[in-house]
């Protein structure tokens, strides 16, 4: 009932989540960068890492690298502006545990990411025309 590549998604997303967080409290709690500088940091990261392990492990693609990279920076851009930069840093400045406040945007990325990943990063047919 689930797609394959749903499950993969959530294994592969749960450990580039991890990695985000804790760029995330070392980059806020032990270096002191302003929240918005932190997050984005670990979030660069992060979202490199998904994007490799996502076509490689998950999604098996071999189409045209470039172009598929270029959808994902356009979807990541994106999910960016929504959920990091608009929910997560309202929720902080309105007195949301900044860690609380990126699992509710995290939540929200999950299912974007998938979405778009599976529709239009990843999508069959879109790497076969010239």
């Amino acid at each position: 009932m689930v797609p394959a590549t749903a499950v993969g998604f959530a294994a592969l997303s749960s450990f580039t989540y991890a990695v985000d967080l804790l760029i995330l409290a070392l980059a806020f709690d032990v270096l002191g960068l302003p929240y918005p500088l932190a997050v984005t940091i670990g979030y660069v990261i992060a979202f490199g890492l998904s994007f490799l392990l996502n076509r490689w492990l998950n999604f098996q693609v071999h189409g045209h690298v470039g172009r598929q990279t270029g959808r994902y920076v356009l979807t990541v851009l994106a999910n960016y502006l929504l959920f990091i930069l608009v929910l997560a840093s309202t929720l902080e400045a309105v007195g949301v545990n900044y860690l609380a406040a990126r699992l509710v945007a995290g939540a929200c990325e999950a299912v974007f990411m998938y979405l778009m990943m599976r529709g239009f990063v990843f999508r069959a047919g879109l790497d076969d025309r010239g």
